[in-house]
């Protein structure tokens, strides 16, 4: 376990613009380290920093001015990650995993006290922020402004987020979908006004969020079944069958294993192709139906020649 085995830290000393100053200094932590507190770490560096002639020399560290970081991700579901400063009188095993990278930092330790003090005081400030302000109704937007005013102008969606498995989308802007929360909320808003915390009286049941079950209704109503009259007439009118086309490919796709999001993902990527501004026009749909099929069957005749090379 790793309470029992040979612990290994690797201390990166990088905060120099001058990367002729820079070390990296591996270190097998003493046993009795392990249930110590991290500054032990931080001293040892520091003794075999000076310790060197050149580096010593030319730049002396002080304990006293340093402190010790470690990189976390930003949230559970992020790639991206950020320095953590880690307190000075922590226990290392409980805040330093086995053969982690450790970065030397300018800027004095904080202890435990010394961060939760911290992080007190911005619970604080935010609570009287939130006391004193109120939060702009308008979807997406993030502004809080003075009760009463004034009211600063905001770039807001006009209609609900959708949540369906994966996707993330506002639902006046289904175009743009996000599959990570943090590039949703960089999704820009569709519509610019003034922040406002009233609601419309006619708005003022809306769901806040939709899911599948919404979208699954909206689709339903949509793909309603046309009578011979109904196709007769929006042919003579000029309609478009591709949509109901493409929203039934996407239904038999989903039963047969292909995800919703890849397949929005596909048609998506035919319209930037494509350079497609608006895909509700009639115009647009057939050359994004048209493209689809075109790949699909350049996908079929690849799977039937393979079939014809198995002996």
């Amino acid at each position: 376990s790793r309470t029992e085995g040979r612990m290994k830290v690797f201390l990166r000393y990088e905060d120099n613009e001058d990367a002729a100053l820079h070390k990296l200094l591996k270190i097998t932590l003493p046993k009795s380290w392990k249930n110590g507190p991290t500054s032990r770490i931080l001293q040892q560096f520091v003794e075999s920093y000076n310790a060197n002639e050149t580096l010593g020399v030319a730049n002396p560290l002080s304990e006293s001015e340093l402190h010790l970081a470690i990189r976390k991700p930003v949230n559970e579901t992020s790639d991206e990650t950020v320095l953590v400063d880690i307190p000075s009188n922590a226990i290392t095993i409980e805040v330093i995993p086995d053969r982690s990278d450790l970065f030397v930092m300018h800027g004095p330790s904080q202890t435990l006290e010394d961060i939760s003090l911290i992080a007190n005081k911005e619970t604080e400030r935010i609570k009287a922020l939130q006391e004193s302000t109120v939060a702009c109704v308008h979807f997406g937007c993030k502004n809080r402004f003075p009760k009463g005013g004034p009211y600063p102008d905001c770039v807001h969606h006009v209609a609900p987020p959708v949540f369906h498995e994966t996707a993330k989308f506002w639902s006046c802007c289904p175009t743009k979908k996000a599959y990570d929360w943090d590039d949703f909320q960089q999704l820009p808003g569709c519509q610019t006004g003034t922040c406002t915390n009233v609601k419309d009286d006619d708005k003022s049941d809306e769901k806040q969020f939709l899911g599948g079950s919404d979208l699954r209704e909206a689709l339903g109503k949509a793909t309603k079944l046309k009578s011979i009259d109904d196709f007769n007439t929006s042919e003579a009118a000029g309609g478009s069958e591709a949509a109901p086309v493409l929203d039934r490919l996407r239904l038999v796709m989903k039963e047969m294993g292909i995800e919703n999001e890849l397949f929005d993902q596909v048609l998506n990527g035919i319209q930037q192709q494509k350079g497609l501004s608006d895909m509700d026009s009639p115009e647009a749909l057939e050359e994004v139906k048209a493209e689809l099929g075109s790949k699909l069957k350049v996908a079929m005749k690849s799977i039937a020649a393979d079939q014809l090379r198995i002996k």
